[in-house]
């Protein structure tokens, strides 16, 4: 397998992940030169993922039109055209509407990465492949907190925006030159009714849970949004299982090592998705380390993360999927739990050692679903099992950002006090509850799923190994007489 691909891939990606959490730092700086809130600001943040859940549903049914690559390359640009916006934003509603712009461009830059990689890799390679492309979804939100801290302190916050126009004009570059033209499934026509459908499905639910973790509208608001939603995901179902070429197929989930690992991820990005809220403000708020500080003791996650891309293919062909992501889904909530004992006397060291641990684990289990959910896809089902996938991330960050939010102000409402340590301890280990829960779906699936892309021997394989090494055992002895 060529690793040029998934490299290319992952340039667009880790612009997309850092993305999402450089902007975090710089709050308060925007805010006061745009003349608002940082609460206020926050509708920036659901903007974008308020776009991401309206367009990656179509991400596949374009990239069939005009296809993959040109999508993608596309994708990107309109990335680095929201991303000067910002940068060029004087007040609120210009900053929103930028967002809202970069998130359309996101919104088809991580399914349609994977659908390229799906598209052009053997199922011998995927596991290899979906390691190199998962590192910068791990790295880049734990890069972003240091490197806004940094650009927002020493230069200016337009620089954490700008700095997106290079790397992004790299990665056009490196696509034009050296990524394929990727042979497209069967055109389908295009669902109206179900785009519609699934706009307001997935926008709703998202906007609704983000209104949760924070005051900016009424709480009346958040909840009636979050109702249509679900209404309009209720509606959807049934209506796509009427049509023959639904814009999202709910049939999907009758795959098991899909529906796996869909629901699976869906529970285990509540823990990941919390932590770079949670871990940061603890840091920051409860120990009093500065947003860069903090950032520094949070970066080593990722570099456990680069570590894992080196051993996840062996571990993978040495027990295979279903065990390997239950044992990181455990690991990863017993980390969470152990960072909820972390108090501002722990030695830095200490929590060095166990971020750079779960950096490990949770690159061990974003690496084995990203394979293992498109096991049993075939090359028709491919591009809306992508999206499918792809639009559960904002939803579950979404709903861990509400979770842990809520619990903080929850646990500081009946401690009666102000925000503190022992709130955040909460948090962390409701979060880390919910978290285990995770390895609940796997519980019945095959021991041996997706044995064929893992590299992982089966019974009947190991049967035969066995027999074939006695019968050259017994053929390689001198007879007795």
């Amino acid at each position: 397998m060529s690793r040029l691909i998934p490299l290319i891939l992952a340039v667009a990606l880790f612009m997309e992940n850092m993305d999402a959490t450089v902007i975090a730092t710089s709050l308060p700086a925007i805010a006061a030169d745009i003349g608002t809130t940082p609460v206020a600001l926050k509708l920036a943040f659901t903007a974008y993922f308020v776009a991401l859940a309206i367009f990656i549903p179509i991400s596949a049914w374009l990239a069939d039109k005009f296809g993959a690559k040109t999508v993608f390359r596309a994708a990107i640009l309109v990335f680095i055209v929201g991303s000067i916006a910002c940068a060029l934003s004087s007040s609120l509603p210009e900053f929103i509407m930028a967002r809202f712009l970069k998130g359309m461009g996101g919104a088809m830059m991580s399914p349609l990465a994977r659908l390229i990689l799906l598209r052009t890799t053997e199922r011998k390679d995927l596991v290899n492949a979906m390691a190199w492309l998962t590192i910068p979804a791990l790295i880049g939100p734990t890069l972003g907190p240091p490197v806004g801290g940094f650009l927002t302190t020493f230069l200016s916050w337009h620089w954490i925006f700008i700095v997106n126009v290079p790397i992004g004009l790299v990665g056009v570059v490196l696509i034009t030159k050296y990524l394929p033209e990727v042979e497209s499934a069967a055109r389908r026509p295009m669902d109206f009714p179900g785009f519609f459908l699934s706009a307001i499905a997935f926008s709703g639910i998202v906007f609704g849970l983000s209104l949760l973790s924070m005051p900016v509208l009424p709480i009346w608001v958040a909840a009636v949004s979050t109702l249509a939603g679900l209404v309009a995901a209720a509606v959807y179902v049934p209506y796509a299982l009427r049509i023959e070429h639904p814009l999202l197929d709910p049939r999907l989930f009758l795959h098991p090592s899909y529906r796996a690992v869909v629901l699976g991820t869906s529970i285990f990005l509540i823990g990941a998705g919390a932590t770079p809220f949670l871990l940061p403000l603890m840091l920051q708020v409860g120990f009093g380390y500065t947003p860069f500080e903090s950032g520094m003791i949070t970066f080593v996650g990722a570099i456990g993360a680069l570590c894992m891309k080196f051993i996840a293919k062996p571990i993978y062909q040495r027990i295979g999927f279903r065990t390997a992501l239950m044992t990181a889904g455990v690991l990863s909530a017993l980390g969470l739990a152990i960072k909820g004992t972390f108090v501002p006397q722990t030695p830095i060291i200490v929590m060095m050692v166990v971020i750079f641990v779960v950096g490990i684990v949770r690159s061990l289990y974003f690496t084995g679903q990203n394979a293992l959910a498109f096991a049993d896809i075939d090359e028709e089902e491919a591009g809306p099992a992508t999206a499918i996938h792809a639009v559960m991330r904002p939803i579950a960050t979404a709903l861990a950002v509400a979770t842990a939010g809520g619990v903080l102000e929850v646990s500081s409402h009946l401690r009666g006090q102000p925000l503190g340590v022992d709130d955040f301890h909460t948090a962390f280990f409701v979060i880390a509850a919910v978290s285990l829960l995770a390895i609940v779906p796997y519980v019945r699936l095959e021991k041996e799923a997706g044995s064929d892309i893992s590299g992982q021997r089966t019974a009947a394989q190991r049967q035969a190994a066995l027999e074939k090494a006695e019968q050259q055992g017994y053929e390689g002895r001198s007879p007795r007489f």
